[in-house]
């Protein structure tokens, strides 16, 4: 085989442009040589995973299937060439073709498989296993058009479809020989035949599930994972008779509600035609995604009855919990099994992975729903749900204890307790949030069965979120750890902690992150046209708008600062810019008018005189992973502000500290163990405990109080009902944190019990960033310190923990 050097990569760049196009270099577009780009290095990736997928089956190896509705891959092609290794010789090729390779990668859309965290750390994980050289498989929905595309409009949020399968369909390899039928509705026929109980389900919708590979290269190594997404079509043909007699729409119907599975990432469930279609989504999914895994075992061994001996499923969250049900059902009807063999099987193959200690995202199908769509299903979930109450039952003889652990209940069926009767092992993702779960989400389960439970903290792939994004950094950490060690042996970062008093060290970090300063600003002014100030500090939150992530009491802190401002020109001496990026799910109302007030708040202090050059706010728009990749570098100051006990764990905090990033934050989430390797004097903590919001929530919380006693929360308040010079005023953000709204308690997220502690906070920060060597001290041991947070140490706990499987 030819070294793959700039020159071989060239040729064979304009051979396929030729091939695939019919044209040459100079005739080709950037958005023509990125699609020929991404197709030469995913023929070589399907070259190794063709060699992967035979070595896996020769050895009979075990496999991990991780299931997740959503896959946040961002970009791929910078990706896959660096993992490659062969970053600099693309980057060549390209320019001897006449092109800017920074252009060409500019040119690809983030694929538009996920919304936030969860399926950013699906991508991160499949990064990993692949790169530890575990034989691995993510599953998800080929979604035409993603969760969507956010445009700010008179600084509110407009919701554009994600047209992203026009150019990022280049890496996706559909196997039409593979796909499976996914039956719904109709009814089940019972009968016995040669002494055997056989179920038919007549008159059933049938959609074809059709897989699109995309293969995923590991880091310094020839093995190859698959990330394969189910896109969905009608098994009908078009009704030619209706056509012929005008009748278009309804000659397409069938073919239409079909594609509709696939088409957008959660659609809205506030009502009927959501909810059967969501649940459609995640059922679709995981029956095309079990009867592949099941097929392809048995093409190896002939019998799925060491199937869990071959195979773990790792559910991501409760999307994917019907793979319980549905792998019930192959091994009962398909495979002939009794109900105690098929269940032994089951509940040694299915782990389950928590995210979420909010009650209200504990997902449950209201009862009718899964009976009416999913008939055979329902059966075996109430077969299941029978026998796990029984064993509730026996164990406490406690009615209260078998209504709260049932998983059909009042109507509804509970998918988490599904994953935890079903499952083998569950794990939170940090220490505090696995805490959680055991001592209060699932604390009866846990009592019952605490085996199961574990942790496995987040994790995330540095060599993305560090190396390849920060290449100064990176260049810095290799000079000064001896060699790119670390890109393999995260842990090997904390060679940097020797550093901690060298001022040269501390001069070449302050110089790396002003260059990634100014780098982001003219980014920034490129794509948005606002003008930002690289001498300012770049005081950052970006994640997914919910209220109990808090961006609202940030907003309320940055208000008292422009007040503050009003009142005393001079009192902010150290420019500060707050930038945020967020999008809210299209039916969260109140999370829409949080981003409506950040700009409102944002318009308000760009058109002050008195705030030049003092005070700025930004809100990025439509945030995604690639805005990620250049922000993460510039940010100087990382908000991790959630109510304690809320988050689950973070993975955005986790990239800005690797970058250097100092965290303003709760003890919530992975903010936990971040503190246990920085201690208080290398971030900057405030604001209410776990167990102190408990017993905050259990006495007499009046936030009437605060308001009453704090002048500065006080003059905030009123200024959101006051409104801003764009004439919206924020009455309704006032009542919800004073007096609340029906369904929802006053302030029910805390902000103002940790308002005041929150701005002690910042000021103390503002007065740690003057001190440059204290700043750049306390940076460099963010860096040194974080490799604990890599994903490769994360997955190989699951693989030696959960999985049972051998890993690099």
């Amino acid at each position: 085989m030819r070294p793959l050097t700039a020159n071989v990569l060239e040729e064979a760049l304009a051979a396929k442009l030729m091939l695939s196009f019919g044209k040459t270099p100079e005739e080709a577009t950037d958005q023509e040589m990125m699609r020929v780009s991404a197709l030469v290095l995913r023929d070589m990736m399907t070259l190794r995973e063709v060699e992967t997928r035979q070595e896996t089956r020769r050895d009979k190896k075990k496999q991990v299937h991780y299931l997740s509705l959503e896959f946040l891959m961002g970009r791929s092609l910078m990706k896959n060439a660096y993992n490659l290794g062969l970053l600099p010789q693309l980057r060549e090729a390209l320019e001897h073709l006449g092109f800017q390779a920074a252009d060409i990668f500019e040119v690809e859309p983030d694929a538009a498989l996920g919304n936030g965290g969860l399926g950013r750390l699906a991508a991160c994980y499949l990064d990993s296993m692949t790169t530890l050289e575990i034989p691995a498989t993510g599953y998800s929905i080929c979604y035409e058009l993603g969760i969507f595309k956010q445009k700010i409009v008179e600084g509110q949020q407009v919701e554009l479809p994600d047209n992203w399968k026009d150019l990022g369909a280049a890496w996706l390899l559909p196997k039409p020989a593979e796909a499976r039928e996914v039956s719904f509705g109709g009814t089940i026929r019972e009968f016995w035949q040669d002494g055997h109980l056989h179920i038919v389900n007549e008159g059933a919708t049938i959609v074809q599930a059709i897989p699109c590979d995309m293969e995923v290269a590991g880091y310094g190594t020839g093995h190859v994972n698959v990330l394969r997404l189910w896109d969905a079509r009608s098994t009908k043909p078009v009704d030619m008779s209706l056509f012929s007699r005008g009748e278009y729409l309804k000659a397409t119907e069938e073919e239409a509600m079909a594609e509709t599975i696939a088409k957008v990432l959660y659609p809205e469930d506030n009502h009927y035609e959501g909810k059967s279609l969501r649940l459609k989504q995640q059922y679709f999914f995981v029956s095309a995604t079990m009867q592949s895994i099941t097929a392809k075992h048995l093409e190896t061994y002939g019998t799925l009855k060491n199937f869990h001996e071959k195979n773990v499923i790792q559910i991501n969250d409760t999307h994917p919990a019907l793979v319980i049900p549905e792998l019930m059902r192959i091994l009962i009807d398909e495979a002939g099994m009794g109900w105690d063999e098929a269940w032994g099987i089951t509940t040694r193959s299915v782990a389950y992975t928590n995210h979420t200690v909010l009650a209200e995202a504990l997902e449950r199908w209201p009862q009718d729903l899964v009976q009416r769509l999913l008939p055979r299903i329902w059966q075996i979930l109430q077969e299941i749900s029978g026998r796990w109450q029984r064993k509730v039952d026996d164990y406490y003889h406690d009615g209260a204890k078998t209504e709260k652990m049932a998983i059909i209940w009042g109507g509804e069926v509970r998918m988490a307790n599904l994953c935890i009767a079903g499952g083998m092992a569950v794990n939170g993702v940090s220490g505090l949030h696995s805490e959680i779960l055991r001592s209060e989400v699932f604390k009866d389960a846990c009592a019952m069965e605490p085996w199961k439970f574990q942790n496995v903290t987040n994790g995330i792939d540095h060599r993305r979120w560090l190396s390849e994004i920060n290449p100064g950094l990176d260049a810095l950490i290799r000079e000064l750890t001896g060699g790119d060690a670390y890109l393999l042996r995260p842990e090997s970062l904390r060679k940097l902690d020797a550093f901690a008093e060298d001022p040269n060290v501390w001069q070449r970090l302050a110089e790396i992150k002003r260059a990634n300063k100014e780098s982001f600003a003219a980014y920034a002014h490129k794509t948005q046209g606002v003008v930002l100030n690289p001498d300012a500090i770049f005081d950052v939150q970006v994640k997914r708008l919910h209220e109990y992530k808090r961006q609202l009491l940030n907003v309320l802190h940055i208000i008292a600062l422009y007040q503050k401002l009003q009142d005393d020109p001079g009192t902010i001496i150290q420019p500060h810019t707050f930038l945020f990026g967020a999008k809210a799910a299209p039916g969260y109302a109140v999370a829409k008018r949080i981003i409506h007030l950040i700009n409102s708040l944002a318009d308000q202090i760009a058109h002050d005189p008195v705030c030049k050059d003092k005070l700025q706010v930004v809100f990025l728009e439509n945030y995604r992973v690639s805005l990620a990749e250049k922000l993460m570098p510039a940010s100087e100051v990382s908000q991790q502000i959630s109510l304690a006990g809320k988050e689950a764990s973070g993975t955005g905090n986790m990239k800005f500290m690797m970058n250097g990033a100092l965290t303003i934050g709760t003890l919530d989430g992975a903010n936990v163990e971040m503190h246990e390797v920085l201690g208080d004097e290398n971030m900057f903590l405030f604001g209410l405990r776990a167990d102190e919001v408990a017993r905050l929530r259990e006495g007499n919380y009046v936030p009437q109080r605060l308001y009453s006693r704090d002048v500065v929360l006080h003059r905030c308040l009123d200024a959101l009902r006051t409104g801003f010079r764009d004439g919206v005023q924020y009455e309704d953000l006032y009542q919800r944190l004073l007096f609340g709204t029906q369904g929802s308690a006053a302030d029910e997220y805390l902000l103002l019990a940790d308002f005041s502690s929150y701005c002690q906070a910042e000021r103390k920060m503002t007065e740690v960033y003057t001190d440059t060597e204290r700043w750049n001290r306390m940076s460099l041991h963010n860096i040194a310190r974080s490799g604990i947070f890599a994903a490769d140490r994360a997955v190989a706990q699951y693989a030696e923990n959960i999985w049972h499987v051998p890993h690099k």
